[in-house]
């Protein structure tokens, strides 16, 4: 796939990514290592809770959206590299059996006044479940190289 610079994105546009299901094991697995309470551990200790059942972990939901962009068309020349984040929401939980997508929305593409060979893109990316309800919402600024 082919890298794009700072030149080749305008705001409005869409990218999109391929899908990945989520597994009652690999959302434990992660947990277990990562965020070890009980909602993301066990689905009966989960159903006693806001969740109602097993969910995974945002982080592991954020760790799943990295991977699907790194995977699209969307290519950053240099790579997905963080400016900073202006949001992070998850609307609502990832479950055992969901699979996940990720659009990405160019919002805005701003040229350093400091830096002539680098840019800003600010990106919406909303990781959606097989209903298309979003599971994650995120606005990250991103440092993207300029066109030598």
């Amino acid at each position: 796939m082919t890298e794009l610079y700072l030149e080749d994105f305008t705001p409005g546009q869409v990218f999109h990514s391929g899908r990945l299901r989520v597994t009652a094991e690999a959302i434990v697995a992660y947990a277990a290592e990562f965020d070890p309470q009980p909602f993301h551990l066990d689905d009966a200790a989960a159903h006693g809770t806001m969740f109602g059942g097993l969910a995974a972990s945002g982080w592991h939901t954020a760790a799943l959206t990295m991977k699907l962009l790194v995977g699209s068309p969307f290519r950053p020349r240099g790579g997905i590299i963080g400016g900073g984040m202006e949001e992070l929401r998850w609307p609502r939980p990832l479950r055992p059996g969901d699979e996940i997508r990720v659009e990405i929305e160019v919002l805005e593409v701003r040229p350093s006044k400091t830096r002539p060979q680098q840019g800003m893109l600010r990106v919406r990316c909303t990781t959606l479940n097989q209903d298309g309800q979003p599971v994650q919402v995120i606005v990250p600024n991103l440092v993207v190289p300029r066109r030598p």
